[in-house]
């Protein structure tokens, strides 16, 4: 009953051409439209404020959610933990994916970079060189260059896909307390990337994103070595 009620939800969001934020009928409102008990309703509502297709306000109703992502990601950590923590190489998947959706895509920005998004990619790197030289390269910085550089395609769901993996890829790390790679470098191939978007060279900015990845992957295999117990 939980999934037919959750089918009519969705049919009421998408029949009324609501967004993120509007509010929805409440639940009484609900029990009336589709015929079902109030507890079908509230398991349906839970089960959708999960995925983020509805938000549960309590005290002020129930409004349509963000739709993004977030479900998607935390299933990818978690999965990607549990394979990793099996000897598995979920990390190098997950980084593989990246690799072959930025390298793939980095070619077609190249040249085509507005003014103001190269601006600020450069003030980016200029951030990375001042963490960089204070001894750590923030994740907060790294996301917002990756993101700025695909911002110019106006495609809103590949910037939330690109973005959805990146957040997967870093948590895990962070969850596992995997090796990070050395600022200086990070900073390096980051300004390399830049240096052939100037340059509106695509097959130089491919072959510096492929460099880039490289890099990680390199740290991810030294980290895997080292982990690895002693067999003798």
């Amino acid at each position: 009953m939980s999934e037919e009620v959750q089918g009519q939800i969705k049919k009421l969001i998408l029949s009324r051409r609501l967004a993120p934020g509007d509010p929805l009928p409440t639940e009484s409102e609900m029990m009336s439209l589709f015929g079902v008990s109030r507890n079908s309703v509230r398991e349906a509502l839970k089960a959708l404020q999960a995925v983020s297709i509805v938000d549960i306000r309590h005290g002020f109703g129930t409004y349509v959610g963000s739709l993004s992502l977030d479900s998607f990601v935390e299933g990818m950590v978690f999965r990607a933990a549990v394979r990793h923590r099996r000897g598995e190489a979920s990390l190098d998947e997950l980084l593989e994916v990246r690799e072959a959706l930025e390298a793939g895509l980095i070619g077609s920005v190249a040249g085509k970079l507005p003014p103001d998004d190269l601006a600020a990619l450069r003030d980016l790197v200029r951030t990375m060189e001042r963490e960089a030289a204070a001894g750590r390269v923030t994740a907060a910085t790294d996301r917002a260059f990756h993101l700025a550089l695909y911002r110019s395609l106006g495609n809103h769901l590949l910037s939330e896909v690109l973005d959805a993996f990146w957040a997967a890829f870093h948590r895990v790390r962070e969850e596992l307390k995997e090796d990070a790679q050395d600022p200086r470098v990070i900073c390096s191939r980051h300004q390399d990337i830049v240096a052939a978007l100037e340059s509106t060279d695509g097959p130089r900015a491919t072959a510096a994103m492929h460099h880039h990845f490289a890099g990680i992957r390199q740290v991810l295999s030294d980290s895997a070595r080292t982990s690895a117990p002693d067999p003798t």
